[in-house]
């Protein structure tokens, strides 16, 4: 089966962009691009997909069902990896009290690249909002074309929201609540994590008072335990089990 698929190199691209748009009007240069990738990377690796010198595909009866057995041994090769970024909805994080996502990716040196279509429009949007957001409460203030954000945002957005859910945690379990310095010594049970803007935090629990600190994965095998460590800027480093001479995670 042959189609007329136009291939004559990503440099002319703009070429199968005109041939495509005679097909779908409502088509951007993109999409053709991405099928000529695609196709080249099958062509590469299976048969039943040849490019003529013309810049036309012949393509296989069989082709989807090729297709379909290329992607299966692209994920064994290469397994799609999801970080999760914030477990906090895009449109929570708006007006969040804490040091969101959002925050961290408005002042980040590399922030991550979006598209502005689809979900990526939508992130595009909710920074602008944040950011109008940070400035009404003169975390940030504008300049021209730019914007300058308050020395130690991050750090005051999540002390906010620290002391909030100190506040709620002390009435729920009739403890005080101790906030904790860097270079300080924490030592109490380890009794459960909880979900904030700012990130996980782990409930330490002592006989008169309790904290919060940032929470780590090797943390869960201690629930309900003892523990010790050593404050950090913005992490612990934990010294797990009664004896201070145990196991050491920084």
């Amino acid at each position: 089966m042959q189609r007329e698929f136009s291939e004559k190199g990503l440099t002319r691209a703009a070429g199968d962009y005109v041939i495509h748009l005679r097909h779908d009007p409502t088509a951007r240069a993109t999409f053709p691009e991405t099928h000529v990738r695609r196709l080249e990377a099958i062509r590469r690796v299976t048969k039943g997909v040849e490019r003529e010198p013309d810049g036309t595909w012949i393509i296989a009866p069989d082709h989807l069902e090729r297709a379909a057995a290329y992607e299966r041994q692209q994920a064994k090769e290469a397994p799609v990896v999801v970080q999760t970024l914030s477990v906090i909805p895009i449109e929570r994080q708006l007006g969040a009290d804490g040091a969101t996502w959002l925050d961290r990716e408005l002042v980040a040196d590399a922030p991550v690249r979006l598209r502005d279509s689809g979900f990526g429009r939508e992130v595009r949007d909710a920074l602008a909002r944040r950011r109008q957001w940070l400035i009404e409460q003169e975390l940030a203030r504008a300049e021209q074309d730019q914007t300058i954000y308050r020395a130690n945002m991050l750090g005051i957005l999540r002390r906010r929201e620290l002391t909030r859910v100190a506040g709620q945690l002390s009435d729920e379990l009739g403890l005080d609540y101790a906030d904790v310095r860097p270079g300080e010594r924490i030592e109490g049970v380890y009794r459960r994590s909880i979900e904030l803007a700012s990130g996980r935090f782990a409930v330490i629990e002592k006989s008169r008072e309790f904290t919060l600190v940032p929470w780590r994965p090797v943390l869960e095998r201690s629930l309900g335990r003892q523990v010790s460590g050593i404050a950090r800027e913005e992490t612990i480093s934990w010294t797990l089990g009664r004896q201070r001479s145990g196991p050491s995670i920084s």
